[in-house]
Order: C-alpha cells, then structure tokens, then sequence
C-alpha cells in the first residue's frame, strides 16, 4: 500500500520540480532581455545626451550652423575603429570653425587647467582652446565610433592613452595645432609650479603646440608659472631653460613665478588688467 501511494507522489514531486526549472530558466531569460534592453537604451541614452551637449554648447556662439558642425564632428570617427583616426579626421571639421588670429590674447597652459579656466571664465581678456567653439564643445567629453556601426558612444571608448590615434586624442591634437597656428603677438602660457618639471616634453604643448610658435608672428612666449604655498620649482628649472631653448629665434622669453592664491584674487577683480594678475 505504501509503494502505491509513493508512486502518484514522487510524480507530483517530479513535475514540480520541473515546473520550478521551466520558471528559472524563464526569469533568467527575461533578466537577460531586461539588461540587454538596459544596455542599449543607456548607450543610446548616452549619444542623445552627447550630442543634445554638443549642440547646446555650440548654440552659445550665434549664428553658428550646429547641425552643420555636429554632422562633419561624427563624420571623422563614425564607423572607425576608435584607436584609428587620425588627426587629419578632423580637417573638415576644425576648417568649418576655424580659430581666428587674436593677436596678445592667446593663453596655454599644461596642468593648470582649473585655474586657467576659471580666469578665462571671468576674465576676457585672454582665450584658451577650450574657450573656442570646437574646445567649447567638447571640453571634458568622451566619444568614439565603432567599425560597422553608425553610432556616437559616449562610454566605452579608449582613454587618452590607451592609444595615440583615438577619437578624442585626435581631436584636441588637431585643436591644438590650429588654436597654436593662430596664436600672434605676446602669447601666454600657465605652468605649474608645484610639480617638479612644468615643462614635460611629452606634453601637448611641447610636442604640438610651442613647434607652431613662429617669429615674426609671434613676438613673444611669457611663462606664467603658478605656484602655491610648498612649490619645489622656480623660474630657474631644467624644463624651462629646455623651452625656452626650444622656441623658434626671434621670439622673446619670460618667466615670472605668481602664487596661485594672487590670481585667485585677481579674477573678481575687473579694476585690474589681466597683466597686473601677474
């Protein structure tokens, strides 16, 4: 009796726990579909809110044709592997806006971004790459294209030096020559002071942009070398004597180190010319 009774219920035990499997197996697949969905909808996501930056920044600067500007943007690294594109990608792009000359008003800098920025943020007088339209743009983005696709990716793309012909690196590269290229007159660039060699010769502005400064056009380099409370470097390092025997003849030298905090001050200050800063 007991046998006869065991066999209904070790069926019923069996297709339950069947019953249990199909229902495990069916959630993992629809978790599956889910993430994918996620997945893709982020990533497409991100190229909506990419480019609705892009053009929100470009639209700062008056009658400029944004559609125009973003479409020859995507067409130098759309469908491209993303560590191959080259420099000359950008062409068409960087001709559509170019930089024009602003003769004394051109300022560099290598790792001293912050303060550079928020002085040309305040203060007009002087203009970074990235206070152009093109660097406006695209300052403190990431994208890049992928073989076979015709998307924009904001995220998953090569960083800066994970390899030398990325979608970014190729851009600011090209930037920078051209804004360098424009540079006349007296130019400015900010180093920093608080590391032990503000001129580092693998940097953008040693490699790309001071080789573009040119006499007669441009007159004069002044080194701007921001230091604070404990910095380890002068106007009399290594690295600068190195930059100054790099720059074309013809083309004057100076250098003169400003704590980080005089400039600060400076900035709210429209009283001031920007030289009096420094």
């Amino acid at each position: 009796m007991q046998r006869a009774e065991s066999g209904p219920a070790e069926r019923i035990r069996r297709r339950r726990r069947l019953v249990g499997i199909g229902v495990a197996v069916l959630v993992l697949v629809l978790l599956g579909v889910v993430v994918a969905v996620a997945v893709t909808l982020s990533l497409r996501g991100n190229t909506r809110t990419f480019k609705e930056t892009f053009v929100a920044r470009c639209e700062d600067f008056n009658g400029t044709d944004c559609e125009k500007i973003w479409g020859l943007f995507e067409e130098a690294y759309v469908g491209r592997d993303p560590c191959k594109v080259p420099v000359a990608a950008y062409g068409p792009l960087i001709a559509a806006a170019p930089f024009p000359p602003k003769c004394n008003q051109r300022i560099f800098w290598s790792k001293t971004k912050a303060v550079v920025h928020d002085f040309t943020k305040k203060r007009k007088c002087f203009e970074t790459v990235e206070d152009t339209l093109l660097g406006s743009v695209l300052d403190g983005q990431t994208w890049c294209g992928k073989e076979g696709s015709n998307e924009t990716f904001a995220t998953g793309c090569p960083g800066w030096t994970d390899c030398e012909t990325s979608a970014v690196r190729s851009f600011w590269n090209g930037a920078s020559a051209a804004f360098a290229d424009a540079a006349c007159g007296d130019v400015t660039v900010m180093l920093n002071g608080a590391v032990a060699t503000p001129f580092y010769n693998k940097s953008v502005f040693a490699t790309i942009e001071v080789p573009r400064f040119r006499s007669p056009r441009v007159r004069s380099l002044n080194v701007v070398l921001v230091t604070k409370k404990n910095s380890v470097t002068n106007c009399e390092n290594e690295s600068l004597k190195d930059l100054q025997r790099k720059l074309d003849g013809g083309i004057t030298y100076s250098c003169k180190a400003v704590p980080e905090a005089q400039i600060n001050d400076c900035i709210p200050d429209p009283e001031k010319g920007c030289p009096v800063c420094w």
